[in-house]
């Protein structure tokens, strides 16, 4: 079994622009937000606390962004996740998500979002520099395990494309 990335190489590994370059998560499967992008930038350290801001494209290719603040919190039962709370309109939408797995060159990480009132449990794969779709995807299968991807989990994913 993988071990999550501890709260310090979180703050050092988030930071940046991500993609997503594979999802079972539903809000990204419709169609109509295309080309994802996370982008992390580290509030504090200790405690753990990150802005987030996500961008896609939406239908007739308008630009869309939507911000909010991640705090990581520990769990009375083990482990540890952040809580997202989204900024401006999207101030009472919450939701929890970790990092369950990353590659060794800290250029991938899969990302478990559980379930909340607006949205259905997912796994995002994310991928700091945009390489070929048939390389990630390569790497990725390869790895499933070690980056903490069940095989059910795995096997839903829905590949998205990514420059090649």
């Amino acid at each position: 079994m993988p071990s999550a990335p501890d709260n310090a190489a979180l703050a050092a590994l988030l930071p940046g622009t991500w993609h997503l370059g594979a999802t079972n998560f539903a809000i990204w499967l419709g169609g109509d937000r295309l080309r994802p992008q996370f982008r992390y930038d580290l509030k504090t350290a200790d405690p753990l606390v990150l802005r987030e801001m996500v961008s896609y494209t939406a239908a007739r290719g308008v630009e869309k962004t939507f911000v909010g603040t991640d705090r990581l919190r520990s769990h009375h039962h083990g482990g540890d996740s952040f809580v997202w709370r989204g900024a401006g309109l999207h101030c009472f939408v919450t939701g929890r998500w970790s990092v369950v797995g990353a590659t060794e060159d800290s250029n991938i990480l899969v990302i478990r979002r559980a379930k909340s009132t607006r949205a259905s449990a997912g796994v995002d794969v994310i991928v700091r520099d945009e390489t070929g779709s048939h390389a990630f995807r390569t790497k990725v299968a390869g790895l499933s395990e070690s980056l903490g991807l069940t095989r059910g989990e795995f096997a839903s994913l829905t590949w998205l494309e990514l420059a090649d």
